[in-house]
């Protein structure tokens, strides 16, 4: 018998679906995906340390909840609480990626919701019921799929890079900026688009910030032109011109400089940093959808409905980052999630499924 419901990706918008289809007996299945350099199982936020901007999990003795709520058997994957944050002798911390993402799994399997640790590699939406079919070649007919399997950032490819994220490198100044380890220290951002200049102006105005050094590697920006006016009326914001990153440096803990090569000349040279946020863009899971689902020119899954998780096959929804190219957090996540499964039981009830 088809399945009413399966849910492709296991970020916020995953797991926030899966809750919301669960409560309306539509008895989920996920398919959670596996571990593969660009993305893992639980999503971006897997690759995060402190989230301070999820409404809900404010500082505190946040290890004690997380040990008690998250199954026993999966405590292997949770990272325990960083050093460092105590207060009165107890661990004082925001929610740790890892921690927020085991909770929303964890709420998701306290209604039941079915997970499969595959990734869906081909999907058949042209005909009813669809046809989905997994890694390990098992294949799976179902009445609706809500398509949630996010967006990866896009890095430099360096190994000192790889070596120093979470440790002052980051991909999202939105999420991290305002984090301890980058207060009122000089900082970096790569890049030459809107996204780079909205990641600078962000940092340049929070507390205390000091100088934020925008990277790029020509003589001029491609944001559009009142971003870059923005940009250069910052008096926190310094232009670092036609250089690119050649690699970080750091003390083994923390990012502490870059070392800086110039596109002209090819000289080089060391700027101190206490961090460095990469916004070269992003890149959709959508490998798999490719010629099935309509798409935008960035490659994210087209929402054809305001304010739906409408896609262009009707029984297929998105949420999530990988039809959000604008927006990119876990709580937008997280909402459209309850979208799509909103969407997803109102359609099975007019199909009287």
């Amino acid at each position: 018998m088809p399945e009413k419901v399966v849910i492709i990706g296991s970020g916020p918008a995953g797991w926030a679906a899966a809750i919301y289809a669960a409560r309306a007996n539509l008895n989920p299945l996920v398919y959670e995906g596996t571990i593969k350099p660009e993305m893992i199982p639980l999503g971006q936020l897997a690759f995060t340390t402190e989230v301070e901007n999820y409404p809900g999990f404010p500082a505190g003795d946040v290890n004690a909840f997380v040990m008690t709520a998250v199954d026993k058997k999966r405590h292997y994957n949770l990272p325990g609480p960083p050093a460092g944050h105590v207060r009165d002798d107890r661990p004082h911390y925001a929610v740790q990626g890892v921690e927020l993402m085991e909770l929303m799994k964890q709420q998701a399997l306290n209604f039941d919701t079915r997970v499969v640790s595959e990734d869906i590699v081909d999907v058949d939406f042209d005909t009813q019921p669809f046809r989905l079919t997994a890694g390990n070649g098992d294949s799976v007919e179902t009445h609706t799929v809500i398509v949630a399997t996010g967006a990866r950032a896009n890095y430099l490819g360096l190994p000192s890079e790889e070596e120093y994220k979470n440790k002052g490198v980051s991909a999202c100044a939105v999420c991290d900026g305002a984090l301890p380890i980058y207060r009122s220290k000089p900082l970096a951002v790569i890049g030459g688009g809107d996204s780079a200049v909205e990641e600078a102006t962000y940092l340049a105005n929070l507390k205390d910030a000091a100088t934020i050094y925008l990277i790029h590697r020509r003589d001029e920006l491609r944001a559009s032109k009142i971003m870059q006016q923005r940009a250069f009326d910052n008096p926190k914001i310094e232009m670092v011109w036609n250089h690119t990153v050649k690699e970080v440096l750091g003390d083994g803990n923390l990012v502490t400089s870059l070392q800086l090569q110039n596109t002209v000349d090819d000289s080089t040279r060391e700027l101190e940093v206490g961090g460095m946020f990469v916004a070269i863009g992003h890149t959709p899971n959508t490998d798999f959808l490719k010629g099935k689902l309509e798409m935008n020119k960035k490659g994210y899954v087209q929402w054809t409905t305001a304010q739906r998780s409408y896609t262009s096959v009707k029984g297929v929804f998105a949420a999530g980052d990988v039809a959000d190219d604008y927006y990119r957090q876990a709580i937008t996540a997280a909402g459209t999630g309850c979208m799509a499964a909103l969407d997803a039981e109102r359609y099975l009830a007019a199909q009287g499924i």
